[in-house]
């Protein structure tokens, strides 16, 4: 993604200013590969931070959700519900191992699965429940969870944009059998690409280590719990260099500034944009009293295409950079000839014409903000016709 053309580009990577120290000290550590000590120490971060009974660091969420499908034996003939509003990697994680993906629609309101639709989506070959929590805003776990547990059915939660929220006081990701994380340049914590799975059903630590390194009891030899180091179930390289963990670690040790920043950006908007909204027939993003957010992203749902389309537009006249987010994963190509559809997803199809993000980066000034919500503040629905 190029977004440095623009004076107030959609997002910029934060830079704290120890990531070059961190991976200069990687580099003189002698170990740049993955499980080194930055591996190690942005594990155990994560693990106490969150929760969450395990963490492993991978080389992409992607990568993370793709473990959580073969830690699940998902295969031919199994269904995985997963929301049509989303990135394909959600879908694409369980596609590969041969699923059929049956879409579901979301909430009008936090843009969620919606809850509602759930328990007619599961037949006995549902095999796993994929949520995703948008924007960093929880979905409703607790009817989720108590469906799925009713049915017998694991919980992946698929929670790229929500490191560190909260629903109901618990922090996201560890609601579900698996959470997975992004820490791609576009996250409110990165490292460029990498992710990390979250695991909260500790049985299924050992077999996440070896599929994490290539299918091999290489983790356990190095421990010196096994004396031969040998293959012994399928697996791929899913580890993340301790380079990035290096650049990570810096990112992580200053979480709370950068949470702090996106949340100030986020108020702002939010109290700078509300009343002309209102005006405009323009929706802000919901957050449910339950929710703690983790501020990822600051959405808005325009009326109709054609004035999403003039708003950007605008502002990219101006040097400022908005951008829509997801298609309907039911209605493209691969969802049309290979997923099964088994509902329609009307909510998801209405809103992926109308959603609109605004910059949000910790290095946003409160300059360029204001900018931002004074130029926004201009547009007419009307005059955009």
């Amino acid at each position: 993604m190029v977004f440095a053309n623009f004076k107030i580009p959609f997002n910029k990577t934060p830079l704290i200013g120890h990531e070059l120290d961190y991976i200069r000290e990687a580099i003189e550590n002698k170990h740049v590969a993955g499980n080194g000590p930055f591996t190690e120490k942005c594990e155990e971060l994560l693990k106490q931070e969150t929760g969450a009974g395990h963490v492993l660091l991978t080389t992409s969420c992607t990568h993370a959700l793709e473990l959580s499908g073969l830690l699940l034996n998902i295969g031919p003939g199994d269904e995985v519900i997963v929301p049509s509003f989303t990135f394909v990697s959600t879908a694409n994680a369980f596609a590969i191992r041969g699923a059929n993906i049956v879409f579901a629609d979301i909430r009008p309101d936090t843009l969620n699965l919606d809850e509602s639709k759930l328990e007619s989506l599961i037949r006995p070959s549902t095999k796993a429940i994929v949520v995703v929590h948008y924007a960093g805003i929880g979905a409703e776990m607790g009817a989720i969870c108590e469906i799925a547990a009713r049915h017998n059915i694991p919980v992946v939660e698929d929670n790229a944009h929500g490191l560190f929220a909260r629903y109901k006081g618990k922090t996201l990701g560890t609601f579900g059998v698996m959470a997975t994380q992004s820490f791609h340049e576009t996250k409110n914590i990165s490292c460029g690409e990498g992710g990390a799975l979250l695991i909260n059903d500790m049985s299924l630590v050992p077999r996440a280590e070896v599929i994490r390194t290539k299918g091999t009891n290489r983790d356990r030899f190095l421990r010196g719990e096994v004396d031969k180091y040998t293959w012994v179930d399928i697996g791929s390289n899913y580890t993340m260099a301790d380079l990035l963990a290096a650049f990570l670690w810096a990112q992580l040790e200053s979480r709370k500034a950068i949470q702090a920043k996106r949340r100030d950006i986020w108020n702002a908007y939010n109290n700078g944009l509300l009343e002309w909204a209102s005006e405009q027939d323009i929706k802000l993003p919901t957050v449910p009293p339950e929710c703690e957010p983790s501020y990822h992203l600051f959405y808005m749902l325009m009326p109709s295409l054609e004035a999403r389309s003039a708003f950007i537009e605008m502002m990219k006249k101006e040097s400022i950079h908005p951008v829509f987010h997801y298609h309907a994963l039911n209605t493209s190509e691969y969802g049309k000839r290979f997923a099964n559809i088994s509902a329609p997803c009307p909510v998801t199809e209405d809103i992926v014409d109308r959603l609109v993000r605004l910059p949000m980066y910790h290095g946003l000034s409160e300059e360029g903000i204001d900018a931002v919500i004074g130029l926004a503040k201009k547009f007419s629905v009307k005059t955009a016709g």
